[in-house]
């Protein structure tokens, strides 16, 4: 026995183990362990390295490799990070499912490290490509509003889609049509994903329904990565902002007092899902402040903007639509 077998790690790559013993002698494996050990191994076999040489360049153990290549246990975070680390990947690779297409591997190349203005060029391209994307003139026939509850997309939206002549559409309401249920029904009896299929299916079916619309939208569509980029294909989008007071003023003055009752941390919660959205909010096309403003001033304002953004004139004063 050599001083590796003694310290109590198995040489497996120098003397492995029949693989039908291995699978015979193992405890039942979990598919999602094995599936990942196989990553792992094909990651290995792209980058030409050996088990031995992996456990170097990992500070890993090969038995503890062996174990992970064949779904045996249950890899911590740290290792999977080591491992990944060595195969010059991330560790979200060894958990995910799109390693084997060479094609993949090449795109993403192209787009590691690039800014945010360079990927949405490459985002809008792509669109357009595989037929994704609206053609532009009629992308700006839709106006939809996104931001947190209380920014005023409902109260401007009705304001815009009445100087524009054109529908208003509260997506929320096209949720409960499609479902056949309230929201408090969907999120309480379905669930989160059964609300966000719903979600998909409703702007599916506006942007079919209406070629000229303001949509204003629930404050959660850029969970979704596959919903919020159909919304920014097919329409003109406006970030709606404002301090996180107004916001909690302005639900309560809706008739919802449930933040009233821990009023600090709804306040922190609040904060926190703005930090968590504001990067995918900031994917608009034009971002609006509502804070500080009558609403005639800021209907006026944000008429004024889009109208410039999109080349024709957007509506009248809200006091004139009166």
């Amino acid at each position: 026995m050599n001083s590796r077998e003694s310290a109590g790690e198995l040489d497996v790559e120098a003397t492995p183990v029949p693989i039908g013993e291995e699978i015979a002698d193992a405890t039942p494996r979990e598919p999602f362990l094995v599936a990942m050990g196989e990553r792992v191994r094909s990651l290995r076999a792209r980058k030409g390295m050996t088990r031995r040489s992996l456990a170097v360049a990992s500070a890993v153990s090969e038995r503890h490799l062996a174990n992970l290549e064949l779904g045996l246990g249950n890899a911590s975070i740290l290792v999977l990070r080591q491992v990944a680390g060595a195969l010059e990947c991330q560790p979200a690779d060894l958990l995910g499912d799109d390693i084997d297409s060479p094609e993949w591997l090449l795109i993403r190349d192209l787009l590691r490290g690039r800014d945010d203005q360079d990927l949405r060029r490459a985002r809008t391209a792509l669109g357009e490509l595989f037929g994704t994307s609206a053609r532009p003139e009629a992308r700006r026939q839709r106006i939809a509003l996104v931001g947190l509850r209380g920014a005023g997309k409902s109260t401007l939206g009705r304001l815009l889609a009445d100087g524009m002549g054109v529908p208003f559409v509260e997506l929320n309401r096209e949720i409960e049509r499609v479902a056949g249920y309230g929201l408090t029904e969907i999120h309480n009896l379905l669930g989160p994903a059964a609300y966000r299929r719903y979600e998909r299916r409703a702007l599916e079916e506006t942007v079919q329904r209406y070629p000229e619309a303001v949509i204003a939208t629930p404050g959660g569509i850029v969970s979704d990565p596959a919903t919020f980029n159909l919304l920014l294909a097919h329409c003109f989008t406006v970030w709606l902002t404002a301090a996180p007071t107004d916001h909690m003023q302005r639900v309560v003055a809706q008739g919802d007092t449930r933040p009233m009752a821990g009023n600090s941390e709804a306040m922190e919660d609040l904060r926190r899902i703005l930090a968590g959205r504001a990067a995918f909010y900031r994917k608009a096309d034009l971002t609006f402040g509502t804070s500080g403003k009558s609403l005639d001033e800021a209907y006026g304002a944000l008429s004024t903007q889009l109208s410039t953004a999109l080349g024709r004139s957007i509506g009248l004063g809200a006091s004139d639509m009166q």
